[in-house]
């Protein structure tokens, strides 16, 4: 589909009466990526922070997902002008932009995003994917309606100014990250603890509060109801290389049991 006729993840969250449901694209693989688009999922976070995927990598997954009515997001490493830049020109609509902790980190990040006068995006739609070598008319002085911006929260002094970054222009919507959260709280490894949750949840709230859609991650099945019950907008139930190894245990569990105990 033309990437002019597609809509932003802004658009389908505003056009939405229910929370959007998506899986994490963590393996680099554009057929893994694939595979997740087309099972009905309706978002899909292709991940450039914490999985061994570049510029080509990401490219052929946005290829390869592009069939598929699923929106895709990129979460960039870090917000850093050359990186969104260069992000953006691959002709990815929808960005997440990890550790924003405050307003000021917010409004730099919808900066970097936007053409001048606006912001400080770097010009190159001739050259590049994003306008379709400038066969998008109109596509520069349009750019802001193709682009949905997101940020994520994911420690204390994030979330204590989470309304206040969700109310930044030119930001989308706010994604909350319970597992650096718990790190920042002194509970490593406990995303699901009860006080992780809670402030999850209230983040979620003073987000929704100013106006702009909450997400979370939440593989857990109970924290998931418990972040919808609070009102989150989107959220993240799987991830690819979470699937496979959870699903490649199992298959040992059934066919292999204990036989190492019992060699």
């Amino acid at each position: 589909m033309p990437l002019h006729l597609n809509p932003t993840f802004r658009d389908r969250l505003a056009a939405a009466d229910r929370p959007l449901y998506g899986g994490w694209v963590c393996s680099g693989s554009p057929v893994t990526a694939e595979i997740m688009a087309g099972s009905g999922l309706e978002w899909l976070l292709i991940d450039m922070e914490h999985a061994p995927n570049g510029l080509e990598s990401v490219l052929a997954q946005l290829y390869a997902v592009s069939g598929y009515p699923v929106t895709p997001m990129v979460r960039v490493p870090i917000g850093e002008t050359v990186i969104i830049k260069q992000v953006l020109d691959l002709g990815a609509q929808n960005l997440l932009v990890p550790m924003v902790s405050t307003p000021e980190q917010a409004r730099d990040v919808a900066a970097m995003a936007q053409y001048p006068p606006a912001g400080h995006r770097g010009v190159g739609s001739g050259l590049a994917r994003s306008a379709r070598w400038n066969r998008i008319p109109g596509y520069l002085p349009d750019a802001a309606d193709h682009v949905s911006v997101f940020v994520q929260v994911e420690s204390e002094e994030a979330l204590r100014n989470a309304g206040a970054i969700a109310a930044v222009d030119g930001i989308d919507g706010v994604f909350v990250g319970p597992s650096d959260l718990a790190a920042s709280m002194g509970l490593l490894g406990q995303q699901t603890h009860p006080d992780v949750v809670a402030a999850a949840a209230g983040a979620l709230a003073d987000i929704s509060a100013a106006g702009k859609p909450a997400g979370v991650n939440a593989f857990d099945p109970a924290a998931a109801r418990q972040y919808l019950e609070a009102g989150a907008d989107f959220i993240l139930v799987g991830a690819d290389v979470a699937l496979l190894a959870r699903g490649s245990e199992q298959l040992v569990r059934t066919y292999l049991g204990d036989a190492d105990t019992q060699s």
